[in-house]
């Protein structure tokens, strides 16, 4: 059971979104934050990637270069700029969704900076682009579920930075290429594919950032992933979460004696066995809520490993605050990522 894809397919809350970022210099966006993750590949030329003033987290001022790949795990505020002088300016509402999505202002999939046809042209935020050195950036966001994210995805810097490298990461280049080449060209199964190629980019970007730590340097979550022990009991209720599992039976599938299990598992994981597979089951529960709306509460409390819709809706209502039926009407009537927000910030109270 691969345990990172399952965890980030059930923490998507929207289908993700990019687009190609063309500027010329002198020019400096401003990003406002992002209910998820956020990605940029720098095609062309160079630019740095600065911290905004107002955001929660700071980082210090990061010179991309062609090929190099950034992620930011919670999708906090930040600047990209030609320079680090460059005075930044702020996207009118609407402008990279339509650019991701097509209007009669962009072509599918690309936004330029600066500029009559750009995000604040004439009359608007941003001034004319200037004359100096283009460049291309590929920019990205992953709508997830940050009011309860797995504990795997904390594991994570805030900020990963995959330098350009002949012969590194092949996977990452390939997807990156492939993604540009749906966006120039989009054609009949484009947003299925380009939907697709975002997945596996966040998936190979974590992993290039996994393959360049040492294994001894691991803790916590990324070293339960590979524990000889913990490992197979995470991907135990990871493949069948609705098993009646109990700590002793887990304990069979590491190899190990119930006690000495229930403290290693606590240990690396940060929570009991069971607290981890209630969990676990609920996020899958809600997963199912929020994208069947047909589907019988019944037929959601089963796979989840209840017997009972009542014995489930008190277990999902302790983790999210609210009962399975509210929590799928409360979907229904608002956008979704900012309800998914609302009723998981609700259970953590």
């Amino acid at each position: 059971m691969d345990i990172l894809s399952d965890a980030l397919s059930l923490m998507r809350t929207a289908r993700p979104a990019s687009v190609r970022t063309d500027g010329c210099a002198p020019w400096a966006l401003r990003l406002p934050p992002v209910a998820g993750a956020g990605f940029h590949v720098v095609l062309h030329g160079t630019c740095w990637l600065l911290p905004a003033e107002d955001a929660g987290q700071s980082h210090p001022p990061l010179a991309l270069a062609p090929g190099d790949v950034v992620f930011l795990r919670s999708g906090s505020a930040h600047v990209l700029a030609d320079h680090p002088d460059s005075e930044p300016v702020t996207p009118r509402p609407g402008d990279f969704e339509a650019a991701a999505e097509g209007s009669e202002r962009y072509p599918i999939g690309r936004m330029r900076l600066g500029g009559a046809g750009g995000p604040g042209g004439p009359g608007g935020a941003a001034g004319p682009g200037g004359p100096g050195v283009e460049t291309s950036l590929l920019c990205g966001n992953y709508h997830l579920d940050q009011a309860r994210p797995h504990p795997l995805l904390a594991q994570f810097p805030e900020l990963i930075h995959l330098p350009a490298r002949p012969g590194r990461h092949p996977e990452l280049s390939s997807a990156v290429q492939l993604l540009c080449a749906e966006l120039e060209r989009p054609r009949l199964g484009t947003d299925g594919i380009v939907a697709a190629l975002i997945d596996a980019l966040l998936l190979y970007i974590l992993r290039a950032w996994l393959d360049e730590q040492p294994a001894q340097a691991r803790s916590g979550w990324l070293a339960a992933l590979s524990d000889p022990a913990v490992a197979p009991a995470l991907a135990a209720m990871h493949g069948d979460p609705a098993e009646a599992w109990t700590v002793q039976s887990l304990a069979d599938q590491a190899g190990l004696s119930r006690a000495a299990f229930a403290r290693r598992f606590t240990t690396m994981v940060g929570e009991p066995p069971l607290a981890y597979l209630t969990r676990w089951r609920m996020t899958r529960a809600a997963a199912q809520l929020r994208e069947d709306a047909e589907l019988p509460l019944s037929a959601v409390a089963t796979r989840a490993g209840y017997g009972s819709e009542f014995a489930f809706g008190k277990a999902f209502k302790r983790e999210y605050g609210v009962a399975p039926g509210a929590f799928r009407r409360e979907l229904q009537g608002m956008a979704r990522p900012a309800a998914v927000e609302r009723v998981g910030a609700a259970g953590r109270r």
